[in-house]
Parts: C-alpha cells; structure tokens; sequence
C-alpha cells in the first residue's frame, strides 16, 4: 500500500493536505484491478479536523478493499467557499490521477463527518448548480461524487444548528438569513445529489439528531436513493465508537457497542451501489 501526502491550497492563501491511502495491485490476483474510492472528510466545527476521524477510519476502510484519501482542509479563520473549493480540487486531483492510482472513476464516494459531513454534503448537492465551480474552474464531471456518506452531519443553519460551526463557516456573514438558508443544506438537496448512507445518535446533544432527519426527508422528497441509521445512544462525535477511536481522559469517551455496526452497514451499502467494486464480500 501507498501512504504519501499531497497539498491542496486555498484560495485565500492557506494549504490543505490530502493523504492517499492507495492499495498496490497484484500481478497474481488482478494488475489491473480499479478500485472504489472514499473521501473521507473529517469534523471539528469548521474550527480544525479530528483525528479520530481521519487516519481510523482510513484503515477501517482500507481492510475492506477501498482506496481512501483524507482531506484535511483549511478551517477558521479560512470561511467559505475556500474548504469547499479544497474538496473540489481534491475530487479532480484524484480522478487526473486514476489511473497510477488503480481508482474508478465513476466509484467516488465522499464520507463526511460533523462538520465534515456538512462540507461533503455541500459538494455533493451543489456541484451541478452552484456557479462558484465554474468560476474557479472546475467542471461538473471533475467534481462530481458518486456516492455519499453523512456521520452525525451539520446540515441545517436553523432551530437544529451547530451554531459554532456556521459561525466558523461564515465568519461575517453568520447572521445573514440569506447565507444560512443557503448553507442548510436539506434545501440544496435536487435530482443530481448522488445516493447517500445517514447515520447518527438519538442521543446526539451537539449535533442534534434532525440534521439527518431532515437530509434523508430531502432525498426522499427528490427521489434521491438514501439509507439511515439512527442508533439509540451515544453522544456526538463517535467515529468508529471503537476504543482506537476513544478520548483518553474522558472515561474513554467514544465507545459505544451499536455504533461500531456502522461501517459494516456502510460497507453492504456499497456493496449494494456498485455491485462490481465491492472485493471483500
């Protein structure tokens, strides 16, 4: 396997960094073998990026058979759209390299997580419409997923808010309804969002449980294929909900039995989405 980093800048100056996660292919299995690919984009309010749900969830995802890369992209005092142009960038990056990086092109899922969650959602319901693309350069069919994956997501700018999140988000303009409703995403939802897999905690006093309610209602609404899983407890940022995955010093918070299901519901989703790219069945 190859781990290497690549930067990703912004446009107002500062540097993301992407790390690639890319399985070698094999002479006696298949030389040729494209794989599935999952960006994975993780949470931290806008303010930085979790590790918990970064390197983790890259190797959970990397034993069942995808490639994973991990954006971690420019946060406060960096306001929109410059993560969001990252993320682009990040999807051409990827699919110019495809081809030394055994990725299929057409099998690009983005999996975002809190805050993270909400800037994959971003991409992945305004790709086809938001004119910020085109003015930066990018084509739809460059930044388009396939695919997309929503953990305990920031999606509404309303009564539900993560309310540091938007601020952070928006720095200036945090108080502008015109900004918010734009950036609550349930109301970009539209036919061109691909299918998404949803899952979160009931119990979620952070990120309240409505931000998912109301993108799976979204989906449903637009005829857009969506999958959601509501666990019964547990608080917010759980990532895997493993012990890897746990806060040393908060009586090891983030473990939590029912949600370490997760990844193999997501998984058997995959399987389901693309019946041909799932290698570990």
């Amino acid at each position: 396997m190859q781990v290497f980093d690549t930067s990703i800048e912004g446009i107002d100056g500062t540097t993301g960094k992407l790390t690639g996660y890319v399985i070698d292919n094999s002479e006696e299995m298949d030389a040729e073998r494209k794989r599935a690919t999952i960006v994975v984009v993780p949470g931290g309010g806008y303010e930085m990026t979790s590790d918990r749900e970064a390197e983790p969830v890259a190797l959970k995802l990397v034993s069942y058979g995808y490639n994973v890369f991990v954006l971690r992209y420019s946060c406060w005092p960096s306001v929109w759209p410059t993560a969001l142009l990252q993320l682009a960038q990040t999807m051409r990056v990827i699919r110019h390299n495809s081809e030394q990086w055994h990725v299929d092109s057409d099998k690009i899922v983005l999996m975002g997580f809190s805050a993270g969650g909400h800037l994959a959602a971003n991409l992945a319901t305004t790709y086809a419409s938001d004119p910020v693309f085109a003015e930066h350069g990018f084509s739809e069919d460059e930044i388009k997923p396939n695919g997309l994956v929503l953990g305990y997501s920031v999606i509404d700018g309303g009564a539900k808010a993560h309310r540091g999140s938007f601020d952070h988000l928006l720095g200036e303009h945090k108080a502008d309804p015109e900004w918010i409703e734009k950036l609550s995403l349930q109301n970009r939802v539209d036919e061109h969002t691909p299918a998404t897999f949803l899952w979160h905690t009931a119990t979620d006093d952070t990120v309240p449980v409505e931000n998912s309610l109301y993108f799976a209602q979204a989906c449903i609404s637009h005829h857009v294929p969506v999958e959601l899983h509501v666990f019964p407890e547990g608080g917010h940022g759980l990532s895997l909900g493993t012990r890897e995955t746990s806060i040393k010093g908060w009586h090891n918070y983030g473990i939590e039995k029912d949600v370490q299901a997760w990844p193999e519901l997501f998984h058997a989703w995959m399987n389901r989405l693309f019946p041909d790219a799932v290698f570990t069945e």
